[in-house]
């Protein structure tokens, strides 16, 4: 059995849509557990901390960003500059853009572009609620972004590559956008070992950020395809602990690991 693109599209955009309207992750930092009665008393806070977030993070957000959603923090690699316009791929419910509009200052602008029309209304309504003036969400899909050519300084992302069925067309859309010296400062999940059939085809895994997957070496191939240089991808020290958390007993951990990846759109000469 080979799972349809389109198909599974539909599930993550369903599954994240439903996220949106809870107000809540279904299921510790990522949806991968089917069960949500098991995670229903999972603490967000406690899950972001884990992935790396600050107290100072989770308090500065509007009540309502922060759904649980995540492999790591972005943000904290990015090195976010005052006057800076900041991209994020599959922004949620807005937690990582509302962070980085702190620090591009009132002279930056931070846009937010996510494929679910739930996650799009939520995060408006939360800019909207806090007063937030230099942040902006659009409908789009990541390998389709409705952003123009080289007006961005830096693209975040936290864990929304993996879910990709397209992942070159992502990288080429994403130095597409750059400006010339542009950076990638992006957290994922990436394959460290063959996935084994029963994992490929489960479409739960998929919309769990473990199914699409692909092999860190085929990663940076792809970000070197399509132009960019200075690729670094690292595991976060914790990973095992992260995967572990999402799916107790599923041996996920085995096959898969949390990272971190850099890469930039260099200056021509």
């Amino acid at each position: 059995m080979t799972v349809h693109k389109e198909e599974i599209k539909k599930h993550i955009r369903d599954n994240y849509g439903n996220i949106a309207l809870k107000g809540s992750s279904c299921c510790g930092s990522s949806c991968c557990n089917s069960d949500p009665l098991e995670s229903s008393s999972l603490n967000i806070n406690d899950l972001s901390s884990e992935l790396g977030y600050s107290v100072n993070d989770l308090s500065e957000v509007p009540s309502g960003a922060n759904l649980g959603l995540g492999c790591g923090n972005p943000i904290a690699i990015a090195g976010l500059k005052e006057g800076e316009t900041v991209l994020d791929l599959g922004s949620g419910g807005g937690f990582d853009c509302f962070l980085a509009r702190k620090q591009v200052g009132e002279k930056g602008f931070v846009i937010g572009v996510d494929m679910t029309a739930e996650m799009i209304q939520l995060s408006r309504s939360n800019a909207e609620k806090a007063g937030y003036h230099n942040v902006e969400f659009r409908l789009g899909e990541i390998e389709h972004l409705p952003v123009a050519d080289d007006s961005v300084d830096v693209i975040i992302s936290n864990c929304v590559i993996n879910l990709s069925v397209d992942k070159e067309r992502v990288f080429d859309e994403a130095y597409r956008v750059l400006k010339q010296g542009g950076r990638l400062s992006i957290s994922d999940i990436l394959a460290t070992a063959q996935l084994p059939e029963h994992i490929k085809e489960d479409l739960a895994l998929y919309a769990g950020c473990v199914s699409g997957a692909e092999h860190t070496e085929k990663i940076a191939a792809m970000l070197a395809k399509s132009g960019f240089s200075q690729i670094k991808l690292m595991p976060k020290d914790n990973s095992r602990e992260i995967l572990t958390s999402w799916a107790p007993g599923k041996d996920n951990e085995n096959y898969v690991a949390s990272y971190i990846i850099e890469a930039k759109k260099l200056t021509l000469d």
